[in-house]
């Protein structure tokens, strides 16, 4: 129904040809239609991972009181896209998400190898007399935990925490349909 579509597109951020076709190959399940549109749209994110993003804004989000800032420059490909309020929107929320949870760096590729290396030594008490088997997947465990407290994109998005930060831009990049890009961020604190 035009409802479904409706519901479907506004969760997913798809096109409504996209969200009847996903509805039509599910019978009307939601959650199923749903999945095919996100495996379709990081298909497409990643094709448009490949162009060149060198338009977009840098927003500020200050902190009632004014004693915390976070700034972040988002990029797109053009500057139509820029001045759109779902853009403006998307660079606020991550502006914010800055201020709230501060990351060190915007993706796991960002993360020093000593920085990695001090990281995984301080693991070393915690698989101390463990079968050797498990060891690596403690560690992993461990190194995805850091990541989503120190990386940006893999951080829980504060608005809505059953999504990531990446997730968040993926799901713009669907919506838009243009590469967007996190190039840099910073947070300021009163006493700091």
């Amino acid at each position: 129904t035009m409802d479904q579509i409706k519901e479907l597109r506004q969760s997913t951020g798809a096109g409504v040809l996209d969200c009847k076709k996903a509805l039509e190959q599910t019978d009307g399940d939601m959650a199923k239609a749903a999945e095919i549109l996100r495996e379709k749209g990081l298909l497409a994110a990643a094709k448009k991972a490949e162009r060149q993003a060198a338009e977009g804004r840098v927003e500020v989000y200050v902190h009632p009181g004014n004693t915390l800032v976070g700034v972040v420059v988002l990029n797109c490909e053009t500057d139509f896209v820029a001045r759109t309020d779902d853009f403006i929107s998307l660079a606020h929320d991550l502006a914010m998400q800055v201020a709230a949870v501060a990351p060190r760096w915007i993706s796991r590729n960002d993360v020093p190898e000593d920085v990695l290396a001090e990281e995984k030594a301080s693991y070393a008490d915690d698989v101390k007399g463990k079968p050797e088997a498990i060891v690596e997947r403690i560690i992993q465990g461990k190194l995805d935990k850091f990541y989503e407290e120190t990386c940006l994109l893999e951080q829980p998005f504060i608005k809505d925490t059953s999504m990531t930060v990446k997730d968040l831009v993926q799901q713009s990049n669907s919506l838009l349909g243009e590469n967007i890009v996190v190039r840099r961020f910073a947070r300021f604190e009163v006493g700091g």
